[in-house]
């Protein structure tokens, strides 16, 4: 079951559960998520309308293995970041096909093997999102969740010096227009997961031709993942 989850002055608004194909089996491997993108993706259909075809393509996204393995391979504690530029806003219906050229940043402490595994969770997890990829790099990943807590929205992703995301909950002042909602849901498959708002969320590389910094937005998501090793 995933389930969008917000503070408790938001949750009205925001939550909503969306069912499983079918049960995680007991073995696999789970963890925590984080995104922002440049765009909100908890706004009204007022503030959204405005930003499509103009902002949005960009986005930062990772994740930090807590247990389990990938292709038989153990990779606790290491950590797995997507960079993307699309073509179109992410999540725009208008255009069904969006095509992405995206960067992947693998934890450096992993092994060959680690690597490998990693590279292929992430494609796994993104979808069509990483199917271009024009460049990797092993950089140290920090992934940190105050007190390993979802709930409370405070989350930084440190990817060495190319990106970074920092998020704190939404709150009453975050309302705007008081239509607000998910407009936008996360760009991968989770357990649960809880729009928040940017402190941070920069990119600051050379593989897509283009760097950003987008502070101050109800542009990101935090999350957690579950689901069967291959």
């Amino acid at each position: 079951m995933l389930r969008i989850l917000c503070t408790a002055a938001v949750v009205s608004a925001a939550s909503a559960s969306i069912s499983l194909a079918a049960a995680i089996p007991a073995r696999g491997i789970n963890g925590t998520y984080i995104e922002a993108r440049t765009a909100d993706v908890y706004t009204g259909p007022c503030f959204a309308n405005g930003e499509v075809a103009m902002n949005g393509r960009e986005a930062v996204f990772g994740w930090k293995i807590n247990s389990g393995s990938w292709q038989g391979v153990s990779l606790e504690g290491l950590s797995v970041v997507g960079v993307i530029r699309t073509e179109h806003t992410l999540g725009d219906v208008t255009y069904p096909i969006n095509p992405a050229k995206s960067v992947l940043i693998v934890d450096q402490r992993a092994d060959p093997a680690q690597r490998a595994a990693l590279e292929s969770f992430a494609r796994r997890m993104a979808g069509g999102l990483l199917d271009h990829v024009v460049k990797v790099d092993y950089m140290p990943i920090e992934l940190t969740v105050q007190n390993g807590n979802i709930h409370s929205g405070v989350a930084k992703l440190t990817a060495g010096s190319l990106a970074a995301v920092q998020t704190r909950a939404l709150t009453e002042g975050d309302h705007i227009c008081g239509n607000e909602d998910v407009y936008y849901p996360p760009l991968t498959e989770l357990e649960h997961a809880m729009p928040t708002y940017a402190m941070a969320d920069s990119y600051s590389g050379d593989g897509l031709g283009e760097t950003w910094s987008s502070p101050y937005r109800r542009s990101s998501f935090v999350g957690t993942f579950r689901l069967a090793g291959e």
